[in-house]
């Protein structure tokens, strides 16, 4: 029997009115999770992946001049056509979400086993005891030793490290089915980082919870995930697995992505080489390639035509011109302005 999905994302679009134009940052995005499955989102600042999740629950800012427009199905509830009181009952209690900043994130003025105690009794409906009680059980789930007592501590009195296992623990207070962790590793030093994957991927088995890892690093990606979707200028440029991403990319912009990945097993013969250039915001009316600009397979048709999506494999998706002549990237750096 087929497994229906968790979450089921169609044709996303997200467009914010901006005094250059209307920016374009999330383009007709379709994807799902699996219950219990993680899904990584891979790709640089600026690339629609942290939009796209804010899209799910429309965490937007209040003055933000946004329109969204597609289906997000949460357990084949359209989440996009819920009311605000409708949708506060999802956030928190059915979908988690962990932040990259918890510094930002975190009330600098409310004792951390309070911030997980009030999430508790709001969606849970726990009297101030039972809460308080639990948020402890929280804290020490996730690592923080001595949780009857710093309980009552600010977040200023943590380090990076245990802020962002603080806000693990206020985003799965209430079990969710799914839990979005958006970049929760990059402010932390490479110990603590693995320290805390190591911890959501064993809170994500022990709740049975999916998981939407998100990050511009494949490294972390690629250790925490099974199924990988790799975002450029708002576009879901390649889909597949970690192994087929890895090993055979099909987009020149994956391919890039493999590239900064160091391997400590086996040393590499070139250096770690960068992509050159920078993201450029989409605004306005846009043709061909989005990614033309930065790559060097770019051919002339990749200016004026917007590529097709190409099966390379089962469940293995590019969308590139040069996928669609069957032609692989180089697993090597080439000179840029390579291939015409």
């Amino acid at each position: 029997m087929i497994q229906e999905p968790l979450l089921d994302v169609r044709n996303l679009r997200v467009r914010f009115e901006t005094p250059r134009g209307l920016l374009r940052a999330v383009d007709d995005v379709s994807f799902s999770v699996a219950p219990r499955e993680t899904v990584g989102i891979v790709g640089e600042s600026g690339s629609g992946k942290s939009v796209t999740m804010l899209s799910v629950l429309r965490l937007f800012p209040p003055l933000a001049r946004v329109a969204v427009s597609g289906q997000v199905l949460f357990e084949g509830t359209d989440l996009l056509r819920l009311s605000e009181a409708e949708l506060r009952e999802v956030r928190g209690a059915k979908i988690g979400m962990v932040f990259q900043d918890p510094l930002t994130s975190l009330n600098p003025a409310l004792p951390v086993g309070e911030q997980i105690a009030e999430s508790l009794r709001t969606h849970r409906g726990l009297s101030r005891v039972a809460a308080r009680r639990r948020a402890e059980e929280l804290l020490e789930l996730v690592g923080i030793p001595d949780p009857a007592r710093r309980a009552d501590d600010l977040p200023y009195r943590f380090s990076g490290g245990m802020r962002q296992r603080i806000m693990i623990a206020i985003a799965i207070a209430c079990e969710p089915k799914l839990l979005i962790a958006d970049e929760p590793t990059s402010a932390l030093d490479v110990t603590v980082q693995a320290q805390v994957l190591v911890l959501l991927e064993r809170l994500q088995r022990e709740l049975g919870m999916s998981l939407i890892m998100i990050s511009h690093d494949l490294g972390v990606i690629a250790a925490t995930s099974r199924r990988v979707l790799v975002m450029y200028g708002g576009w879901i440029v390649e889909r597949g697995s970690v192994e087929e991403i890895l090993e055979r990319p099909g987009h020149p912009y994956s391919a890039a992505l493999t590239r900064l990945v160091p391997d400590l097993d086996q040393p590499r013969d070139e250096p770690l080489v960068p992509i050159p250039g920078q993201p450029a915001p989409v605004v306005g009316p846009v043709g061909g390639c989005r990614f033309a600009a930065r790559c060097a397979y770019v051919m002339d048709r990749c200016r004026q035509e917007t590529p097709p999506a190409v099966a390379l494999a089962t469940e293995h998706i590019s969308l590139c011109w040069l996928s669609a002549d069957g032609v692989r990237p180089a697993p090597a750096p080439i000179p840029a302005g390579g291939r015409r």
